[in-house]
């Protein structure tokens, strides 16, 4: 099967990395995805990713709530830092050659974002991993992942979740929760639908970029996206 895209943006959540134990990075769940993102990049694909922190620390959950909301997101960026180390480790075990881009500057642990040097390294073949979401409090990693599609020209966001696609309630809690197969940027407004935010949303339908919502648990999902198959959800003009 031939990609239908050249170049995409893969948003990966905190939670995905840390597996069955909800907690920190469970190696062979990494090693599983990373080798999943080398089968995509084998097709020519080429492939950025952008990593949550949810399994350390998140800037709006319970565990946040007596912080100042500037400094818990400064510490969710932080944990996306450390998300995506483990990630670009995984990558090079399956000799996919990798480079971290941190939107906070520490130069020892990663390159600065420089836009035009993000898109040089995915025209020679490697993957590159966005860290520390926007650099910016306030905005979700989300909204980091449909900026940073912008600015390298993805040509689409895949958005990998534990759910099969995008519901009109939470399948886990409603037993008879409809998926949609397609659904346009101003009904997932409207219906004030939470698997990605309204911000990021927002932003995709303003420069119209497709976002594929998908189940990262079902091994071989992200290759089937990306070979146009019918996986998931896609939200589109």
């Amino acid at each position: 099967m031939q990609p239908i895209f050249k170049r995409v943006l893969l948003k990966l959540s905190g939670e995905a990395l840390a597996g069955k134990q909800h907690f920190g990075v469970e190696t062979s769940r990494i090693h599983q995805i990373a080798e999943e993102i080398k089968e995509v990049q084998a097709l020519g694909v080429e492939i950025a990713i952008v990593v949550g922190g949810g399994n350390f620390f998140r800037g709006v959950a319970e565990q946040a709530r007596d912080m100042d909301r500037v400094s818990a997101d400064h510490m969710g960026m932080l944990a996306t830092v450390i998300n995506a180390l483990a990630l670009q480790d995984a990558l090079e075990k399956q000799g996919v050659d990798t480079r971290v881009m941190s939107a906070i500057e520490m130069n020892q642990v990663a390159e600065p974002f420089i836009r035009r040097r993000a898109i040089r390294h995915l025209e020679k073949g490697r993957a590159v991993i966005f860290a520390a979401g926007t650099g910016s409090p306030y905005f979700s990693t989300d909204t980091a992942a449909s900026l940073r599609a912008m600015e390298i020209k993805a040509d689409a966001i895949l958005k990998a979740t534990q759910v099969d696609g995008i519901y009109d309630a939470d399948p886990r809690l409603v037993k008879d929760a409809t998926m949609f197969d397609k659904i346009t940027y101003l009904e997932f407004l409207k219906r004030g639908l939470k698997v990605m935010d309204s911000t990021a949303i927002s932003l995709c339908r303003d420069n119209n970029l497709p976002v594929a919502i998908f189940n990262l648990n079902v091994r071989g999902n992200i290759r089937r996206v990306v070979t146009g198959e019918r996986v998931g959800s896609l939200v589109g003009a």
